[in-house]
């Protein structure tokens, strides 16, 4: 595993988002959702998430959501991703969606 220093790691900008709507992206190589978040005063982002195997419409609509903000965009397929939503890869492939505890504000920096 390669360390970075914690100035590194303050570079990266996670903030938490609700998804506040789900499409499927049928045009995406593996099954996946493109999703709009609100992040508050972040505004709203669009990012594409292969989670479709996993994740229904209704379990994804309304969830709060762990995203890195300042990566920059990635054109997946026809649609520009603009956030990277974090998640856990299982042994398994299985991807569990990180989120927070407690919902809290809309924007707010995870540190």
């Amino acid at each position: 595993m390669a360390r970075i220093s914690i100035e590194d790691f303050g570079k990266v900008e996670m903030r938490i988002g609700k998804v506040v709507e789900v499409d499927d992206f049928p045009e995406a190589k593996r099954p996946s959702y493109k999703l709009l978040i609100d992040f508050g005063s972040a505004g709203l982002k669009k990012s594409a998430a292969a989670i479709q195997p996993w994740y229904s419409k209704e379990e994804l609509l309304g969830r709060h959501v762990v995203a890195v903000m300042n990566f920059p965009p990635r054109q997946v397929g026809p649609f520009m991703s603009e956030v990277l939503c974090l998640g856990a890869v299982q042994p398994d492939g299985q991807v569990i969606m990180l989120r927070p505890d407690s919902e809290g504000e809309l924007g707010a920096r995870v540190a």
